[in-house]
């Protein structure tokens, strides 16, 4: 069903690009996972081109306006009374979409509770519904509706978990959720739906419990 909505050529060029990468950060894994690769060059070799395989425009090919742009680096952010910048905000038409918060894969961003934390303290700020945690070994995906708590654990309202060694068998579906093409053709607004059903039910069922 997803193959007869989006692009086949979109989403296996994509896949190329990604096997590419896997097999590159695979081959070197010592070293990447080690405190000497810096977040900085994860976003450059590794997270700025798997967006890119997604079909968002990294870096403005299209010479769009500030206003306008797909992606906009660390952009400013109130969140209480402080101004904070996740590392990335995918727009589409102007509007926000959703942050993604980058780091460096020595962080275990499966067990980590402050990287968590950060990136949904982001989504809640900004009234978004989702927000994506990467450091391309592990690929999280949060709901942020409800406020999170620094206590909270790394798992707490992450509504999806990839690894690196699973892009390839599971790129269709990320492909489907997460790409440009996906938000344009309203598959990811569908995801987001789909998410608040499940938590809407999920609640009465406490409710009634009571």
């Amino acid at each position: 069903m997803v193959n007869a909505v989006l692009n086949q050529e979109n989403i296996d060029t994509g896949k190329e690009i990604m096997a590419e990468l896997v097999a590159k950060f695979n081959n070197n894994k010592e070293f990447y996972t080690s405190n000497l690769f810096k977040e900085e060059e994860a976003k450059i070799e590794f997270i700025n081109p798997m967006f890119e395989a997604l079909g968002w425009d990294i870096h403005n090919k299209q010479c769009l306006g500030p206003n306008f742009k797909e992606v906009i680096f660390e952009e400013s952010l109130a969140v209480g009374k402080e101004t904070k910048a996740p590392d990335y905000s995918f727009r589409l038409g102007g509007q926000l979409i959703y942050y993604l918060e980058a780091k460096k894969p020595s962080v275990n961003i499966k067990e980590d509770r402050s990287p968590a934390f950060q990136a949904r303290r982001y989504g809640w700020s900004a009234k978004i519904p989702i927000v994506i945690l990467t450091d391309f070994e592990e690929f999280a995906i949060y709901e942020t509706s409800s406020k999170p708590k620094e206590h909270e654990r790394a798992s707490t309202n992450r509504v999806l978990y990839y690894t690196c060694d699973e892009y390839l068998d599971k790129w269709e579906e990320i492909y489907s959720l997460f790409s440009k093409e996906a938000v344009q053709k309203e598959l990811f607004q569908k995801f987001v739906d789909d998410i608040h059903l499940k938590l809407k039910k999920v609640l009465n069922q406490l409710i009634k419990s009571f």
